[in-house]
């Protein structure tokens, strides 16, 4: 640099000659030819890790169909479904409650009508608000207790409800009902799952659905009836008595769902595919931003959450929408307008008797005709909504609203049994969780939002259609295209199920259990991927350098097995406990720690002050931070006569032994350190190998990213060489300078590199 700056002044400076059109026209033509030719690599590389297995392997599929009987005593009785679908119809009855009689508790409570609509509308969002923590806690815990103490806890709302003095204890009681509620829609669709066969699935849902839309029917007329039956010469307290009457049955139902067994997770998957099922031993919780992250990367789930949002806008909005354009259109009263649109609700009771034995024989025969025909009917059901709005006269709307209705609600009952197989089944209440909040957040709180601006404006009609046919086309449109990529998401599943066979054969058979296994690992920053089937093994006090190109994805694969990054598949294990989904802060308890590259010390804290920074998780007992930070000082000695020193006044390498002394204070059982030697001189990075290889006398398990061969082959075991995101090498680290061509891709330094 310093020779082409002197030149760069004594020469005179020249102007090169501008470029002919030629010679423009072929620099461009190369530059394309290049992008297009890294696209076509790029592409064919995610082609090469898409993973399909044979349609025999895939779960449900291709097998012998079973008898809703049979399937119900495969998986020890009808008495978990029977509580749940319970469970979830009587739900129906209090939620009717508030729809039907909200003028009796305005009078009540002497509120205005905007009041009692606002917490009428706000008790059905109370249940986004408790899905995400359900769905969190049916993953991580057993799902039985939840169940029937959330249902008990559902009950004393409900009383609560109806012992209200007014109307600001009514929304609380609310907001406890709905937070209760929302264990019906993560948690059971979970328990079912596990606990009943594959090939009842689609029938099971849509008894469930079935049974919840009959007593949705009927629950204005009970509710109306109980009220009516109630209330006094001039009293309006007798709806009170439907939330007390109507508490009973679930009280009753709460105490039998204690009585319910707990099922294997991942029960019938395993027995589908590898012809027995097991269970883990010590499953580690998962956590919720890996969950998420996860499910997000599975393009069926991200097919249904976006389908299933555009539909949002319109399924929350419409029946409000409908109701306020029968009065408008044809001055219905309320007692006709219910009518009107609970004929449709009847229809579609017989029409799911029809569609949970279609989807189950779909899914034996090809599952992609599933997901096809939930896009279908949601594309046919639309196509009947602007003919519904142009009729003359009631009876035409409500025959062109019938088919509509009976295919909304057959493709809504479906979308549980798919997502059930879709989703893996560690992940299965977080998968429900998040579709349900895509659809509350982005689906109804838009239409919600375009309903309060235009309705006014537009009137209910044309708002309706504006809401509901362009979304819904929409949504079934991304539903159906979406359904190619279920094979690929099934058989990612079966990769994790052979996977964990694997692993739980070689437990008892050998005994011999890695310190830490990567398989089958992808990981993509957006739509590019970055690491292709990386996998590899490091047993206990090995050391394993990582080598590779710069944007090779060495770096990319330390932030994974830290939990900074969550895989689109593959599997991370720490001593053969699984830990794909688990929380940076538990891998850091439970002894995964990295040195970062770069900056890893706070520059304006004193080497003491950095230590004890570092040590804060351990700050309850002072006397074994003050051993920890005398331990690392002994290795350490330069730092320990610096305590003092701030350190933004060390040199390179006493921030680098710094930063490294901070992640010893842990123990770690498994140390990453990211460019141990980057922009070191050549004497700090052999003092800093003199305490690797301390380490290494100890035990320590280590895995080092290294851009100079040099330093690692000093103290590496063992070496993978990456490329492109591709492992291109495994094996001895000595090994790895007989390939030539690989070697010469590393910058080859001397000590330090």
């Amino acid at each position: 640099m310093a020779r082409l700056g002197s030149r760069l002044v004594a020469d005179p400076p020249m102007e090169d000659p501008p470029p002919s059109d030629g010679e423009a026209s072929a620099g461009a033509a190369s530059l394309a030819a290049t992008v297009l030719e890294e696209e076509a690599r790029r592409e064919a590389q995610q082609a090469a890790s898409e993973v399909l297995f044979a349609d025999e392997l895939l779960p449900g599929v291709k097998s012998e169909g079973i008898s809703i009987r049979k399937g119900l005593a495969m998986g020890g009785g009808a008495a978990t479904f029977v509580v749940l679908l319970l469970l979830a119809s009587l739900d129906e009855l209090q939620t009717a409650a508030i729809t039907v009689l909200a003028p009796d508790m305005r009078d009540t409570f002497g509120v205005s009508d905007g009041t009692i609509t606002f917490i009428a509308a706000s008790s059905s969002a109370f249940v986004v608000f408790g899905a995400i923590p359900m769905g969190w806690a049916a993953d991580r815990m057993k799902r039985v207790p939840i169940i029937g103490w959330s249902s008990i806890f559902f009950t004393a709302m409900v009383f609560l409800s109806g012992l209200a003095p007014n109307a600001f204890a009514f929304f609380w009681a609310r907001f406890g009902v709905g937070i209760a509620k929302a264990n019906t829609i993560p948690v059971h669709s979970s328990l079912m799952a596990d606990t009943y066969p594959i090939g009842i699935r689609g029938r099971l849902g849509a008894t469930m659905g079935g049974s919840a839309r009959l007593v949705a029917i009927l629950s204005p007329v009970l509710v109306g009836a109980v009220a009516v039956a109630a209330n006094g010469p001039g009293e309006v307290d007798g709806w009170r008595w439907a939330y007390y009457l109507f508490g009973i049955p679930v009280a009753m139902m709460a105490i039998a769902a204690f009585f319910m067994k707990e099922p294997p997770r991942g029960q019938w998957e395993k027995i589908d595919v590898l012809g027995k099922s097991f269970v883990e031993e010590d499953p580690l919780p998962v956590s919720l931003d890996a969950a998420f992250s996860r499910l997000m990367q599975i393009r069926t789930v991200k097919t249904v959450v976006v389908g299933f949002s555009a539909l949002g806008f319109g399924l929350f909005t419409v029946p409000v929408l409908e109701s306020l354009y029968l009065e408008e259109r044809w001055n219905l009263d309320p007692l006709d307008r219910g009518i009107t649109i609970t004929v449709g609700g009847i229809f579609a009771v017989f029409g799911l008797l029809y569609i949970g034995p279609k989807f189950d024989r779909l899914w034996r025969e090809d599952p992609t005709r599933s997901l096809r025909m939930v896009g279908i009917c949601i594309g046919i059901g639309t196509l009947f909504k602007p003919i519904q709005y142009a009729v003359p006269n009631v009876p035409l709307f409500i025959a062109f609203g019938v088919p509509q209705t009976v295919l909304f609600i057959a493709a809504f009952a479906m979308v549980g049994p798919l997502m059930q197989s879709i989703v893996p089944y560690r992940l299965r209440g977080s998968g429900t969780a998040l579709i349900t909040l895509y659809i509350f957040f982005i689906g109804a709180a838009g239409g919600g939002l375009i309903s309060l601006l235009f309705t006014d404006a537009w009137g209910p009609r044309t708002t309706a259609l504006v809401l509901s046919v362009p979304t819904s086309i929409l949504g079934g449109w991304i539903l159906y295209r979406g359904a190619r990529q279920v094979r690929h998401d099934l058989s990612l599943n079966v990769q994790e199920l052979f996977d964990e066979q694997d692993e739980e054969r070689r437990r008892h058979e050998s005994g011999e259990i890695p310190a830490l296994q990567v398989n089958n690992l992808d990981f993509c920053y957006g739509p590019v991927q970055v690491l292709f089937d990386v996998g590899f093994e490091v047993k206990q006090g090995e050391t394993l350098a990582l080598l590779g190109t710069n944007g090779a994805g060495k770096s990319t694969l330390l932030r994974v097995i830290s939990g900074l990054g969550t895989p689109r598949r593959g599997v991370v294990r720490l001593g053969g406990r699984t830990i794909t989904y688990t929380s940076p802060q538990l891998r850091a308890a439970l002894g995964i720690h990295q040195l970062p590259g770069g900056k890893g010390v706070f520059p304006d804290m004193t080497v003491h002050q950095n230590l004890t920074m570092g040590a804060y998780i351990h700050r309850r007992d002072r006397t074994d931070v003050a051993n920890r930070i005398n331990r690392v000082f002994e290795l350490f000695p330069d730092l320990a006569g610096r305590q003092d020193q701030r350190a933004t006044t060390l040199s390179g390498g006493q921030r680098q032994m710094l930063a490294l002394a901070r992640v010893l204070l842990h123990d770690p059982e498994i140390l990453l350190i990211d460019e141990l030697s980057l922009g070191l001189a050549p004497t700090v990075v052999q003092d800093l190998l003199g305490v690797i290889e301390q380490l290494q006398a100890q035990g320590q398990t280590i895995i080092i990213v290294e851009q100079s061969m040099n330093v690692a082959l000093a103290v590496a075991d063992r070496a993978i060489f990456l490329e492109k995101g591709q492992i291109r090498f495994e094996g001895p680290a000595q090994d790895l300078l007989e390939r030539d061509d690989l070697a010469r891709a590393v910058f080859l330094g001397k000590e330090g590199g």
